[in-house]
């Protein structure tokens, strides 16, 4: 059998031979896998970036563990709001009636439970069917009668305004029931012998760190099974050091002061539980393939029109939820709630990672992205950033991100 002298022979792998070593070769694939990942890790760094300057900035304010509590509640809603309209945008469509909803939720809260006497856990779980009657409303008229989401929803904020301004007759109406304020305002019970720390937050922070580690290393594993590209060994245990350090910083904050508040466990439910629809079943598979390409979509059997109606169902209930959450963290309900919650929601989600044409995102990206407004805004309020300033620089935030989009899509794509 005769030789091919003019084969040329393959290049080595990085860092084993070849000429280069294995510190640049290690880099070299840290940087593949950031370019590649470059939507998931852009706005995480972005994030620390923003967090480390108003720390710098606010000679440590910003880090306090009470402002890292007011944080967390001060943005719980919005964070909610994110999680569902991030589920909208996937699917191609968005809603503007959340912010009203939300203020209608929470006006029907107050009267039933100030008005009426209704016990806080009845009013609870009718005020999230509320919700959900309204949004499968709207996930009717837009998935079955094929009228536009931006219409129906337009309509939607119009109407749970004026309706909101009906039920409460142009006043406010409080207060809450005390098990209700918690869940806006209220900290984890104390347990267990006096450390100096909350125990239970510090019990419940390892074990989410133990689950993400968890989920980190199985997600590398089956990656690897799959022949997918994964991090270099070592970039991935930075990875994992840089995550346990997150987790446990936020972990520690929290215990120094009143423990977690109870929204941020709902929160962290609604994350993992939101998560793993969307990663692993086949309802946010079918999420993702409306959004990215209907008509495929379509052929494939995918049942879009009931897709689209539950997406919307559950944004009303994940409103009704917000609503609750900010009439409870107010102590009232108030015909003037809510206003511009979704135009938060909505920056929240482009900012954490959305196309503005729909099948890309995830639900950690909308809280990425909720928490970068967040931080800008108590970041600015400790500095005596005047309001009108605030929405520029969230205006210019949000270009920014979206602009962002549509740079890395023409990269890619080139």
């Amino acid at each position: 059998m005769s030789t091919d002298v003019t084969k040329v022979p393959a290049a080595a792998p990085p860092g084993k031979g070849g000429g280069s070593s294995s510190g640049g070769g290690l880099l070299q694939l840290m940087l593949n896998g950031l370019r590649r990942n470059m939507r998931q890790y852009g706005m995480l760094i972005a994030l620390g970036l923003i967090v480390a300057l108003f720390a710098v900035w606010t000679d440590g304010d910003l880090l306090l563990p009470r402002n890292v509590s007011n944080l967390v509640l001060q943005n719980s809603y919005i964070l909610i709001l994110a999680i569902g309209m991030m589920l909208v945008i996937i699917a191609g469509h968005i809603d503007l009636s959340v912010g009203s909803l939300t203020a209608f939720v929470g006006a029907f809260a107050a009267v039933l439970t100030v008005q009426h006497d209704v016990a806080w856990p009845i009013a609870l779980v009718l005020t999230l069917v509320v919700g959900a009657v309204a949004g499968s409303v709207q996930g009717y008229l837009i998935a079955y009668l094929g009228i536009p989401s931006f219409i129906v929803t337009l309509a939607g904020m119009l109407l749970f305004r004026g309706l909101t301004e009906i039920l409460l007759e142009g006043q406010t109406l409080g207060p809450f029931p005390d098990g209700l304020q918690k869940l806006g305002n209220g900290f984890l019970p104390e347990v267990g012998p006096n450390t100096n720390y909350h125990n239970l937050t510090l019990l419940l922070g390892f074990a989410l760190l133990a689950f993400v580690v968890y989920q980190e290393v199985r997600d590398r594993k089956r990656q690897q099974e799959f022949a997918l590209d994964v991090l270099p060994r070592n970039a991935f245990l930075l990875k994992l050091v840089a995550i346990a350090a997150a987790v446990l910083a936020v972990t520690m904050l929290l215990a120094s002061y009143q423990g977690a508040p109870i929204i941020l466990l709902v929160l962290g439910v609604l994350v993992v539980g939101y998560g793993y629809v969307m990663r692993n079943a086949v309802f946010g598979r079918h999420i993702y393939a409306i959004g990215g390409n209907l008509p495929a979509a379509k052929l494939s059997g995918v049942k879009d029109k009931k897709v689209t109606f539950l997406v919307f169902l559950n944004m009303g209930v994940l409103a009704a939820l917000a609503g609750l959450v900010v009439a409870a963290r107010l102590n009232a309900a108030s015909p003037k709630a809510g206003l511009n919650f979704e135009l938060e929601a909505i920056a929240s989600s482009f900012i954490g990672g959305a196309s503005m044409s729909g099948g890309v995102g995830t639900v950690l990206g909308a809280i990425i992205g909720g928490l970068v407004l967040g931080v800008l805004n108590n970041g600015m309020n400790l500095l005596s950033v005047g309001t009108d300033w605030q929405q520029v620089i969230k205006g210019l935030a949000l270009l920014a991100a979206v602009g962002f989009d549509v740079w890395n899509k023409r990269r890619v794509g080139s």
